[in-house]
């Protein structure tokens, strides 16, 4: 790797699918990052993650509606557990945690990977716009993943 990290801040989720589409609006928040950090938008399928990946970086933050039966908007910040890739084929790679353990078999997840996921209210009903617990949530993610950033970058 460079002497400048290359962070990867995967946004993830469907638009169309009202707080699915909670990563999306995080990356429109997602400014003043330091050098080296890419903000994707990867929408449901990983293969373009997965791809990006097998490029090489030094971190890797995927952002994501994620039910954990918790009040609407709750934000989490996990160290994803990685498991086996399924033995189904599924060329999209749309379950993030597939895409992780694919990147896993492939040797090229990083070893810093943190999910930041919030709880969604609406992500099965179709509609834009967010609902207003997870609105909320949005502002308060990119300032947490952008201090994790900071801090895997030593930027100051």
């Amino acid at each position: 790797m460079s002497a400048t990290p290359r962070i990867i801040v995967a946004c993830v989720g469907n638009v169309l699918r009202r707080d699915d589409g909670f990563g999306y609006a995080v990356a429109e928040r997602l400014t003043g990052l330091p050098d080296g950090t890419e903000v994707l938008e990867t929408g449901i399928g990983g293969i373009a993650l997965l791809q990006e990946l097998m490029r090489g970086c030094d971190g890797l933050i995927v952002v994501d509606a994620v039910a954990r039966d918790a009040a609407p908007g709750t934000l989490f910040e996990i160290e994803p557990e990685i498991g086996e890739p399924s033995a189904v084929p599924d060329m999209h790679l749309a379950n993030p945690d597939q895409v992780l353990a694919m990147a896993r078999r492939m040797d090229c997840l990083p070893e810093r990977v943190l999910l930041v996921g919030c709880q969604p209210l609406d992500a099965d009903g179709l509609g834009q716009g967010l609902t207003p617990p997870v609105a909320r949530a949005v502002d308060v993610a990119a300032e947490r993943i952008r201090a994790t950033v900071m801090r895997w970058t030593n930027a100051t």
